[in-house]
């Protein structure tokens, strides 16, 4: 019997350049991806953590299953050293690994949640993101900010950029939409389209946002929704 969480061997590692950052995927991950959307459906949901302050992941989490994780680690700590400039003998540490379902609907999002965003600014910050949504769920993108030319944001840069993004959303505030094209403030560089049990991995420090399509995506329901698996590791 395959278990549950098996990732499908050999994995088809393929990569793309956005804004000269690379950005890895492997479509059709695991062997049995519908067994993670069951376990989604019966997982409880609850808001992710600074959602009623109007900033953070805009929807509920629910905990990855252990062995999904394990298996995801297994395979992602030489993968992610292998395409990523990490050295090889820094111990991989896992964050959060956490089902997620974007349900606020545009108009109550907070000012924050309207622009693209980073994870963190440390050097070796991972984003793993393993899609469980086909692409009319939209997408990940990637973006530049024009004011300080920055698509990346490292602990040089943090500082700096914060001040800046913060006086541009105190000015004027964000229109109340899922962030997902070009503006006076961000330029758009590429997306990764969602496809149903594809991995995307990427530096946690680069610009991006969710692009979502809110007349379908905004769904508590995880067989119906913009399901996701996002899972963070730092080294």
């Amino acid at each position: 019997m395959i278990p549950a969480f098996s990732v499908r061997m050999p994995c088809d590692v393929q990569s793309v350049n956005i804004g000269g950052h690379t950005v890895v995927f492997i479509d059709d991950f695991l062997q049995q991806p519908h067994a993670l959307v069951e376990a989604a459906c019966a997982s409880a949901f609850e808001a992710a953590g600074s959602v009623t302050e109007k900033k953070g992941y805009p929807g509920v989490r629910a905990p990855a299953p252990l062995a999904y994780t394990q298996a995801l680690t297994a395979l992602a700590d030489p993968l992610i050293k292998a395409n990523f400039p990490i050295p090889a003998d820094l111990p991989v540490k896992v964050g959060l690994s956490a089902f997620s379902l974007t349900t606020t609907a545009p108009e109550a999002l907070g000012p924050l949640q309207c622009t693209p965003h980073f994870d963190a600014s440390s050097p070796h910050y991972m984003a793993v993101l393993l899609y469980l949504c086909d692409s009319q769920h939209g997408g990940t993108g990637f973006y530049r900010h024009n004011a300080t030319g920055l698509q990346r944001i490292t602990a040089a840069d943090r500082e700096r950029y914060l001040d800046v993004y913060h006086q541009e959303v105190n000015l004027r505030r964000p229109a109340a939409r899922y962030f997902d094209r070009s503006d006076e403030r961000f330029t758009f560089l590429g997306m990764m389209p969602a496809r149903f049990n594809r991995l995307v991995v990427y530096p946690g420090s680069l610009l991006h946002s969710a692009c979502i399509n809110p007349a379908c995506s905004l769904s508590s329901d995880p067989r119906r929704g913009r399901l996701t698996v996002n899972t963070f590791y730092d080294f």
